[in-house]
């Protein structure tokens, strides 16, 4: 005992440990940067606790299968829509308008669905998930990286569908295999590249209707502004200079090629550097408004 001031020598108790013997105050929680749960944590945790946050993700969308009606029911109508209503205008015979069209369909079906990575953050701020897993002793960046890679399978599930859908009306692969599944890949690539653009539009609005309509607002445009549906040469000049620069005419034209046949080389460079270029601007700035609403 100190006798000038009547107090203990010992150490002084701080914010985080004062409180009741044998009691943690709420502040004796917290972790210092770099850490969770009090504890640091590694890259491969770090990984391992996004791919646990993916698969919740996933689970989520299985139990409400209303979810998957944007890359299950709607593939289904914009195939029957396009094809039937507007292949013999556009093409002078539905099966010709079918072989062309079914490329352009897959491609824009998976890209809309990327636009839900927004809304699933959105919607987990407003409900206060993310209160619960700032508690855990997880690694910050799993929200993120779970929200995106979680809607993977839904990009899976929109290709298989619109392909699928199409053989049975009469589409045919005239490559192979090896080369369709490229394709595939090159359009799930882009889709996770746009998904970052969707998180972050995800961290600003303030809710999940807002997310979904400024993604329409950027989507429509680039999926009708290309050659997904009707030839470029058919547009005015103009437009046509916008279809030609539109990432997502080359994302078709490659996808096109892969699958029927044609030039391949410059339209996969082309669809790689968008994808590298989207994911260099947008990954840092998701992040940095991830980090600043969380």
């Amino acid at each position: 005992m100190n006798t000038a001031t009547g107090m203990s020598a010992g150490p002084p108790h701080t914010a985080a440990s004062a409180g009741p013997a044998g009691v943690e105050t709420a502040g004796s929680f917290a972790a210092p940067p770099g850490r969770a749960g009090g504890r640091r944590v590694g890259f491969v945790d770090g990984v391992r606790h996004g791919l646990i946050l993916a698969w919740r993700n996933m689970i989520k969308g299985w139990r409400t299968p209303e979810q998957l009606f944007d890359v299950t029911l709607q593939p289904i109508v914009f195939v029957l829509l396009f094809v039937f209503f507007f292949g013999g205008a556009v093409a002078g015979d539905w099966h010709r308008y079918l072989r062309y069209v079914i490329p352009g369909i897959m491609v824009q079906t998976v890209l809309m669905a990327s636009m839900y990575t927004g809304m699933t953050l959105n919607s987990d701020l407003a409900t206060g998930v993310f209160d619960r897993f700032r508690s855990l002793p997880i690694a910050r960046s799993a929200a993120l990286v779970g929200a995106v890679l979680g809607d993977f399978v839904r990009y899976v599930v929109a290709a298989v569908f619109v392909v699928g859908f199409g053989m049975i009306l009469g589409f045919r692969i005239h490559t192979n295999p090896l080369a369709a599944v490229a394709a595939g890949g090159l359009v799930i690539a882009m889709a996770l590249a746009l998904s970052c653009v969707s998180a972050l539009v995800g961290m600003l609005a303030r809710s999940p209707g807002t997310v979904q309509g400024v993604s329409f607002m950027m989507m429509l445009p680039l999926s009708f502004g290309s050659s997904a549906f009707v030839q470029a040469d058919t547009m005015p000049s103009g437009l046509r200079a916008f279809v030609h620069a539109n990432p997502v005419t080359h994302l078709v034209e490659a996808s096109r090629g892969l699958m029927l046949g044609g030039p391949v080389a410059g339209p996969v460079l082309a669809c790689l550097a968008w994808t590298a270029g989207i994911i260099v601007v947008f990954a840092p700035l998701s992040v940095r408004a991830y980090l600043r609403r969380t």
